[in-house]
Parts: structure tokens; sequence; C-alpha cells
């Protein structure tokens, strides 16, 4: 395995209990009915936590920055929207299912384009 991998792994837990220490779920949401909503879920089992999805992502091989997480429910399915800075400078958008952390989408910005 990549040992550039753990130090991100072990970043990316912390920053995950770091979040949930600060009272919450360590999403970042867009209201507090959506803030309820999401530590319901969390709380009651129906989703993984963030620092779950984000181990789970590396083992996947997506690895970087994360720079923004937001909690969603399309089509009736939890979800978080996570953007990482990757180490090439692109950004990724994915898409992951709050419920068993699978990647479902990923959107790839080129690093030249504005």
């Amino acid at each position: 395995m990549n040992t550039m991998r753990f130090p991100l792994l072990r970043r990316l837990a912390l920053a995950g209990l770091l979040l949930a220490a600060l009272g919450g779920s360590g999403v970042l949401l867009a209201g507090d009915d959506d803030h309820e909503r999401a530590r319901q879920a969390l709380t009651s089992g129906q989703v993984l936590p963030l620092a779950e999805v984000l181990a789970r992502m590396q083992q996947e091989g997506f690895s970087g920055q994360v720079l923004k997480v937001e909690f969603e429910r399309e089509h009736g399915r939890f979800i978080y929207e996570i953007r990482l800075l990757q180490a090439d400078g692109r950004v990724a958008k994915l898409v992951v299912d709050a419920v068993d952390g699978r990647v479902l989408k990923v959107k790839r910005k080129d690093r030249d384009r504005h």
C-alpha cells in the first residue's frame, strides 16, 4: 500500500472525530432543518458517519484534501457530496451513498479550466 495514504487517512479520521466532537455529525448543511435531519439519520444508524465514508473512499483510491462536504437527500436517498482537491491539482466532486459508503458518481474538473 502507498505510504502516503496513511497520513491522509489519519488526518481524515482526526478531522471526522474533531467535527463530531464539536457538536454534530461532521457535515456541512444548508439549514437548521437539514442539520437536525442529518443528526437524526446518523443517530438512528440510517447513515454512516462522515469519517467512515471518507475512510472507505480512501480504500477505493479516492484521496485528496477535502474541500467541502454537503449532506443531502436526493430521490429518497441520503447522500454526501464531497469535493476533493487531488494531488494532480484537479477538483473531484463525488456523490457518495450515505447508507453504505458507495461512490455513486465522480465528476472531475480540469485544473486548466476556469
